[in-house]
């Protein structure tokens, strides 16, 4: 994010001294993104945010991605996906896509998860149901239904999931940073008048969090694979930071959407981008309202992408009769057309809004398949626009 903004206790300037009730110095630390030359944040520890006691390798239990092939479109039913009673949001989460820009992953967190930050990449959490807080360096940000969090490479952060129902969450885990698109930013970062949200509608963290600890666990993701690093102060000592760096949240409730006469593409739906990939969103709207116009998107070959679309909400017309249904993922890869399922068109002329909710992901490099689609994976939908007795 590039909107500055002030949180707990800082000097007036940078790099100066800035001494504890005791005395000594706060401990400064810069997170700064491409070399310091992009983004960034100063964040004031109470602590040495650099002593760390022990190092060692940590076994990522995510499992290997494996190719699509044969090219297969695929629904895969995220509610059947095995989960146990003590699932968190960062150990369980279960990989369904996956390739070296981006993986997908589902989990369903009943428990706090560790402390975690992943060096690789920013990550975007999208809450399918349940409530819970996301704890980091940068303080509390309360999370529920229908929000987006975008987190910055490199925070350390914990997911806490609210009493009663689990914390569904579908996790994006980028190779590079996630961001809002930059057709909706003016050159100095401000959102232009068209963009479908704006400043108004980001939560970010409004006070800082501090806690006590020594010899803390903090689970790392490289690319090199899983380390647990054991700090001698807890993480969480941070009072006060300031800067364009930041985890923040927004509503899919918030997305408001682009429509038109007649059906408009994918792309007016975008609400991220990131490295070879985007995400969008379809909320309820209002249908095309030519008197000719066909409502449910037409037959389709994005033939530099692959689609995955989750689905959340609402009813879902154009895929009526396939199986899809609340916690659907659908993988429509590059190579394939795809589009309505049969009957589908005709079903919906005259319609004149949609109550759907879904989030898509469009790769530009082909997905590979995880252990959990694998898992969940329904073996009759690559035949679904067939008549029936033509398999």
């Amino acid at each position: 994010m590039t909107h500055y903004r002030t949180v707990g206790d800082i000097p007036r300037k940078r790099h100066t001294q800035f001494r504890r009730p005791d005395g000594g110095l706060y401990s400064e630390e810069l997170m700064g993104q491409e070399g310091f030359s992009s983004e960034s944040a100063l964040l004031y520890h109470r602590n040495l945010p650099t002593a760390v006691r022990a190092i060692e390798v940590w076994s990522d239990p995510a499992g290997e991605l494996w190719p699509n092939h044969p090219l297969t479109p695929r629904h895969v039913r995220a509610h059947k996906i095995s989960v146990g009673p003590s699932d968190d949001a960062v150990t369980a989460r279960k990989l369904m896509f996956g390739n070296a820009d981006v993986r997908v992953s589902y989990c369903v967190a009943s428990v706090p998860s560790p402390l975690y930050r992943n060096g690789t990449g920013d990550e975007l959490l999208y809450v399918e149901s349940g409530a819970g807080v996301v704890e980091s360096v940068f303080g509390r940000l309360p999370v529920g239904l229908g929000d987006y969090m975008v987190i910055p490479t490199s925070t350390t952060y914990r997911v806490v999931p609210a009493a009663g129902d689990p914390l569904r969450l579908l996790v994006v885990e980028a190779s590079g940073h996630i961001g809002a698109p930059s057709r909706y930013l003016s050159k100095r970062g401000q959102f232009l008048e068209h963009a479908p949200f704006c400043e108004r509608d980001l939560r970010v963290p409004d006070a800082p969090l501090v806690e006590e600890g020594e010899d803390v666990e903090v689970l790392v993701r490289t690319r090199g694979g899983m380390s647990r690093f054991v700090y001698a102060h807890h993480p969480f000592d941070v009072v006060g930071w300031d800067g364009g760096l930041y985890p923040y949240a927004l509503n899919i409730a918030d997305f408001e959407p682009i429509t038109g006469r007649i059906h408009q593409p994918p792309t007016v739906h975008q609400t991220f981008a990131g490295p070879n990939f985007v995400v969008c969103s379809f909320v309820p709207r209002k249908l095309d309202y030519h008197p000719d116009a066909i409502p449910t998107p037409y037959n389709h070959a994005n033939v530099d992408s692959d689609e995955v679309l989750f689905y959340v909400g609402g009813e879902f017309t154009s895929r009526r009769g396939s199986g899809i249904g609340h916690g659907s993922l659908t993988l429509h890869p590059s190579g394939c057309t795809h589009g309505p399922q049969p009957g589908a068109v005709e079903a919906s002329l005259g319609v004149e809004s949609t109550d759907e909710t879904a989030v898509m992901i469009d790769t530009f490099r082909p997905l590979d398949i995880g252990p959990a689609a694998i898992e969940a994976d329904d073996p009759d939908y690559a035949w679904s626009w067939a008549p029936r007795g033509d398999r």
